[in-house]
C-alpha cells in the first residue's frame, strides 16, 4: 500500500492519529517522525505538550506531492511515524534522555529524524543524539530568540538556553552555525552579541530582510558545506498574524508564504535531523499555526527526497 494514504482510501478525517496517516514501520524508510510531547521548560506559555498531535491532525489536509520540488516527500523516502516519545512531565533530563533514545536510534538505522515538539528545549536532546553519530554538527536556527541565555531563576536547562548548552557539550561546530530571523525587544544589548560571542553566526530580521535570504543562503552553503546539518525550526519565527499559536509571541516576523519560500530554498545540505517546535495548539483556534506547521514539516522530509532522488539518479548513471 501506498502512503500516504489518499482521500481515496480514507476521508481525511479518518485519522490513525500519525502524520498523514503514515506507518509506524516500513523497509528502507529514509525519514522518522517523532513526536516531544515535552514543554515544562517553557517560562511563559505553555501547551506545546499538545502540538504533535494538533500538527498530526493538521497534517489530514495535505497532500503527497510536492510541486516545488516534484518528490513525493513521505513514498520516496519510505516514511514512518514512530509516535510520541513517553517523556517524564516534570523531569527534563529523563526526558532528555528518552527523547535522545528514540532520535538515535531512528539515526543508526540511516533514518532522518523529524521530531515534532514540544518547546524549544527538547532540541538539545537531538543535538546530542546527532553529535555521538556524526560528531559536532552544523545547524540552520530559524527563531525570533537566540536561546542562548545562560540561566533562568538560576535554572541551566530551559527552553531559553538549548544551544549556549549545546556549545558548552560540544555538540555543534560555532562556526557553521547560523540563527536566523532574530528579533523583538532584550533584556539588555548584550543579548544577541552573547550568541555571537559563541562563534554563532547571527542573523536579524532587519538584516534578513535587507539583504535578502539567498545572500545569506550562499554565506551558510560556504560556511556549512557538506557537514552533517541539523535545522531546528522555532514556530514563532513565522509573524503572529500567520501562527498565532505559540508561546513567546514577537511581531514583525514573516509571512507563511515567505518562510515556505525560505525552506524550499534550503537543498543540498548534508541533512541528519529536523524539528519544529513551540506550536501552542490552545491558542490556534482556527488551526492555522498547526497547519503551517504540518507544511514546513512536509517541506522538510522533501527536502530529504530531494537529496534521496539525487543520490538514485548519480547511482543510475555510475
Amino acid at each position: 500500500m501506498k502512503y500516504p494514504l489518499s482521500p481515496d482510501v480514507k476521508p481525511e478525517f479518518c485519522t490513525t492519529g500519525s502524520f498523514m496517516r503514515l506507518p509506524a514501520e516500513r523497509e528502507n524508510a529514509k525519514v522518522g517522525l517523532v513526536g516531544m510531547p515535552f514543554d515544562t521548560a517553557a517560562s511563559f506559555r505553555v501547551g506545546a505538550r499538545f502540538a504533535p498531535q494538533a500538527i498530526r491532525q493538521a497534517s489530514m489536509t495535505l497532500f503527497p506531492y510536492h510541486p516545488v520540488h516534484d518528490v513525493y516527500p513521505f513514498d520516496d523516502t519510505n516514511a514512518i511515524d514512530i509516535g510520541d516519545v513517553p517523556v517524564i512531565p516534570h523531569n527534563i533530563h529523563r526526558s532528555y534522555e528518552l527523547m535522545e533514545e528514540a532520535v538515535g536510534a531512528l539515526m543508526d538505522r540511516g533514518i532522518v529524524p523529524i521530531g515534532i515538539g514540544g518547546d524549544h528545549s527538547v532540541t538539545l536532546a537531538s543535538l546530542r543524539a546527532a553529535a555521538k553519530r556524526y560528531g559536532p554538527v552544523a545547524m540552520i536556527h530559524f527563531d525570533s530568540h537566540t536561546d542562548t541565555w545562560d540561566t533562568y531563576y538560576d535554572e541551566k536547562y530551559w527552553h531559553g538556553s538549548p544551544f549556549i548548552r549545546a556549545y558548552e557539550e560540544g555538540l555543534v561546530d560555532p562556526k557553521k552555525v547560523f540563527q536566523v530571523g532574530i528579533r523583538g525587544t532584550l533584556n539588555h544589548p548584550g543579548d544577541v552579541q552573547e550568541s555571537k560571542d559563541l562563534g554563532y553566526h547571527v542573523v536579524t530580521a532587519g538584516e534578513l530582510e535587507h539583504k535578502g535570504f539567498s545572500v545569506i543562503l550562499e554565506q551558510m552553503k560556504t560556511a556549512i558545506g557538506d557537514t552533517p546539518c541539523f535545522l531546528t525550526f522555532d514556530i514563532d519565527f513565522v509573524d503572529p498574524s500567520c501562527a498565532p499559536g505559540t508561546g513567546t509571541l514577537e511581531v514583525g516576523g514573516f509571512s507563511s508564504r515567505e518562510t515556505l519560500q525560505m525552506i524550499r530554498s534550503l537543498t543540498g545540505f548534508n541533512y541528519v535531523g529536523f524539528d519544529l517546535v513551540e506550536v501552542l495548539p490552545s491558542y490556534d483556534p482556527t488551526q492555522i499555526t498547526s497547519l503551517l506547521a504540518a507544511t514546513i514539516i512536509h517541506d522538510f522530509a522533501s527536502l530529504v527526497a530531494v537529496k534521496t532522488k539525487r543520490e538514485s539518479l548519480d547511482t543510475m548513471i555510475e
